[in-house]
């Protein structure tokens, strides 16, 4: 006779949910699977590659991808072939959930492999768990997975303004971030202590921001210098190499270039961007500096319109960022020019020009087909201790189609932002910022871009998660490496595993083989991040 009873209903479905949820936590432990998927179904039964692979698929990209791994990584010879009963096989199929491009289904069975998608994305997604599922082993069970993000943006942002890395380094970092789903590299180019981009009408811009003379080294305010210049930039034939890179692996770049605040390299190579038009060095100390842009020149506006215009150029990506966080308004303030100016727009406050100027670049943006990115102080939200609330009172409201990125602040401002209708990527800097090395790597691990406090309709309106890489104590490749490894693993996961399907401890059993690899390539990890439960 079936229990009707409530009470014992709702314990069989208890039990059931905690031993589907233990099922997933021991295939998570089998396969060594980062980001892990989030759906696996294991069957019966075995596939072992053969010594000849042959693989059909009508797309070239996925199909030398493949060829390449299978040649190189594991010994085998590897062919195209038109035999429907090929080894593997790669197919885009537009009524496979064609309303998440970057979805992917794996099937396993017992004589060959299927990866199929609905667009070129998903089918790469499917290759990079189909070489991880090979990764130490050419004998598999059968199985299933079917698998889409939890977020669809899932960024990397690395700070070159501080200290230059070049295009090695980039693209070992953008290999990476493919490897594990990622898809947005958010390039910090500019900022007061350097200008890495090649800009043709402002030739200055690299001529002279690109250098300085000294570093601080240590930590903030340590008094101590390296004693030693640094220097860097990319040409624009550079930035095309890295943007075509990464367009391979599917990441798309997007370039930061830092206005009104942080940019005191600019006004250090055409000093007329400032207020006071006094000539200035590019600093050699980290941190906020007064030197700015005066957004009140029209010439200052054509100047920033006239750098744009070229990044749109060389970046397709549909974002471009523009900084816009810890402005400093002194010289703004003690400007009576640009006092007069607030005063005849009725700008109540520095918060309220800066908005208006963010506005204004907002719909430049806008007109070039693109969307605007910024910090969350772009919303005129007072965030830091060190200003004073009167220089952000703010009466004008932000352009609507603008982004807005978290990084600092009460989480309330993420749901301010989405109810003025924002979109927002979530990069609450507790969580997120690489560069704090003390931060342990299960509390990273435990971020959910999508705060739990939102409603589903709000949640919608938030496109991901960015992790950042600051770059002022970081002049060597080596200690970028240490900041970045394995905590990238963490962010990857968080970007695309939904939340119930997250296991801590599977993951750091599953980095294991990530980690190994990495010490192969030589790049350098940090272990003692990596504490087991």
């Amino acid at each position: 006779m079936t229990n009707k009873n409530p009470i014992f209903l709702l314990l069989i479905s208890m039990l059931l949910t905690i031993s589907v949820s233990s099922q997933e936590s021991k295939e998570s432990r089998r396969f060594n699977l980062i980001p892990y998927p989030n759906m696996v179904k294991v069957s019966d039964g075995t596939f072992t590659l053969p010594e000849v692979v042959t693989i059909c698929s009508e797309n070239n990209s996925a199909l030398l991808d493949l060829i390449k791994w299978l040649e190189n990584d594991k010994a085998l010879t590897a062919r195209k072939v038109r035999k429907k009963h090929a080894s593997i096989s790669l197919k885009i199929t537009k009524d496979f959930n064609p309303s998440n491009e970057e979805s992917y289904q794996i099937d396993v069975i017992h004589k060959n492999i299927t990866i199929k998608a609905s667009h070129e994305a998903g089918l790469y997604y499917g290759i990079q768990s189909l070489k991880q599922l090979f990764r130490d082993r050419k004998v598999v069970p059968t199985l299933q997975i079917k698998d889409e993000p939890y977020c669809s943006w899932r960024a990397f942002m690395l700070d070159e303004a501080r200290h230059f890395k070049g295009k090695a380094a980039v693209k070992q970092i953008l290999d990476e971030m493919a490897r594990l789903k990622m898809n947005t590299f958010h390039w910090h180019l500019t900022d007061s202590e350097g200008w890495r981009i090649d800009i043709q009408k402002y030739p200055l811009l690299c001529q002279i921001g690109a250098f300085r003379k000294d570093s601080e080294a240590g930590t903030w305010k340590s008094g101590k210098l390296h004693g030693v210049p640094h220097s860097g930039f990319y040409t624009q034939e550079d930035i095309k190499e890295i943007v075509a890179y990464a367009a391979d692996k599917h990441i798309r770049v997007v370039p930061e270039i830092e206005m009104p605040g942080h940019s005191a390299a600019a006004v250090a190579a055409y000093p007329w961007l400032s207020a006071t038009g006094e000539k200035i060095e590019v600093p050699v100390k980290f941190g906020k500096h007064k030197d700015m842009f005066d957004v009140t020149k029209p010439e200052v506006i054509e100047f920033i319109k006239n750098v744009l215009s070229e990044i749109f150029e060389l970046f397709p990506s549909k974002y471009v960022h523009v900084g816009g966080d810890e402005v400093i308004y002194d010289q703004w303030l003690e400007s009576e020019r640009v006092c007069a100016y607030m005063k005849e727009h009725n700008l109540v406050s520095p918060a309220d020009l800066q908005i208006q100027f963010t506005n204004e670049i907002s719909k430049f943006i806008e007109e070039n087909g693109k969307v605007m990115i910024g910090w969350n102080e772009i919303l005129g939200s007072n965030i830091h201790a060190w200003q004073d609330s009167t220089e952000r009172a703010v009466t004008t409201e932000l352009s609507q189609n603008a982004v807005v990125q978290f990084w600092k602040g009460d989480t309330i401002l993420i749901r301010e932002a989405l109810e003025k209708g924002h979109n927002v990527i979530n990069s609450y800097h507790k969580y997120t910022y690489l560069d704090m090395i003390k931060k342990p790597l299960a509390q990273i691990y435990s971020f959910n871009p999508k705060p739990i406090f939102l409603d589903e309709k709000l949640k919608a309106g938030i496109l991901g998660m960015g992790c950042q890489m600051w770059g002022e104590w970081i002049p060597t490749i080596e200690l970028m490496q240490e900041r970045i490894y394995p905590k990238l693993a963490a962010y990857a996961e968080i970007g695309w595993t939904l939340p119930i399907n997250k296991d801590y401890e599977g993951f750091t059993l599953r980095i294991d083989a990530l980690c190994t690899e990495w010490e192969a390539q030589g790049i350098k990890w940090n272990k003692s991040i990596l504490k087991r439960k």
